[in-house]
């Protein structure tokens, strides 16, 4: 009796050892179902990399401090949507965005009145939002360089651009230029003479100074700098300047450097150059 009642102990004990195996069994794989399931799942929605945002630009095709802009926006891939607000920047509309009623002109709903212009402040601002430490470093030194020919860009050598160029480009000169006024003709012949002769000292100092042997004023890679020195020299073609051989190879190395994202932009500033040229010789 005793032998048979350790034989009926032991075999409902042998029957459950298979059934939890088998439930331990289903659960693990369960679980690994799961997991590859859960894997799979993730890698088929691997998500993009995110597009950087477009910008909304006002601009005039024909002017290089426009042209500065839609040139960096192009570079950095910010793929610009532009409005040509030719003839409408005095409008009641215009006027209550932008009180100043210059181009260029971006929108952005970071910005604490919705609109920003000048060229130079445009580019450090989306510089700044989208991390284009390639166009604007932030290294303070680097940067200091930077924005130091910037300033001396639109505070020295374009108004002397502008006296020596406007006249031929039929743009109105400022309030207090002797282009502006009613002297004699000879008289202001002899103002956007002088103008074009001054050039020549702060392009010596961008090639001397800000370059220094370097490709670009950035150095091996184009800076906001560089792109709003070559937008200026575009102008100085219609009144046949001679520039050094030095800034024709700079200009040529930037469009090739920056390709359509340049050439574009370009494009429409020299075409109503030469179209200025074509009216003046008829």
């Amino acid at each position: 009796m005793a032998k048979a009642a350790t034989k009926s102990a032991k075999k409902p004990a042998a029957k459950a050892a298979p059934k939890a195996a088998v439930k331990a069994a289903a659960k693990s794989g369960a679980k690994a179902s799961a997991k590859a399931a859960a894997k799979t799942a993730a890698t088929s929605k691997v998500p993009k990399p995110a597009k950087k945002p477009g910008i909304k630009l006002s601009m005039l095709r024909p002017s290089v401090n426009n042209m500065t802009v839609r040139v960096f926006a192009r570079a950095a891939g910010l793929d610009p949507a532009e409005t040509d607000a030719w003839g409408l920047t005095r409008s009641p509309e215009f006027l209550a965005r932008n009180p100043a009623h210059l181009t260029p002109m971006i929108e952005d709903k970071g910005l604490p009145r919705g609109v920003l212009w000048e060229s130079c402040a445009i580019m450090q601002y989306l510089a700044n939002k989208h991390g284009l430490d390639k166009f604007y470093p932030k290294a303070p030194a680097k940067r200091a360089m930077i924005d130091s020919a910037m300033f001396y860009l639109v505070g020295t050598l374009y108004p002397y651009v502008a006296r020596a160029t406007y006249p031929a480009l039929g743009f109105p000169q400022y309030a207090g230029e002797v282009g502006h006024s009613d002297a004699h003709p000879d008289k202001k012949s002899e103002a956007q003479k002088a103008a074009m002769a001054a050039i020549a000292e702060p392009l010596e100092v961008f090639h001397s100074f800000f370059r220094n042997g370097k490709p670009f004023i950035g150095g091996n890679n184009p800076s906001i700098a560089d792109i709003r020195l070559a937008a200026t020299l575009e102008f100085l073609a219609v009144i046949d300047y001679a520039l050094p051989s030095w800034a024709k190879e700079y200009m040529a190395a930037m469009e090739k450097k920056l390709g359509k994202a340049y050439a574009e932009p370009a494009g429409d500033v020299r075409g109503y150059i030469a179209h200025v040229k074509s009216q003046a010789r008829a």
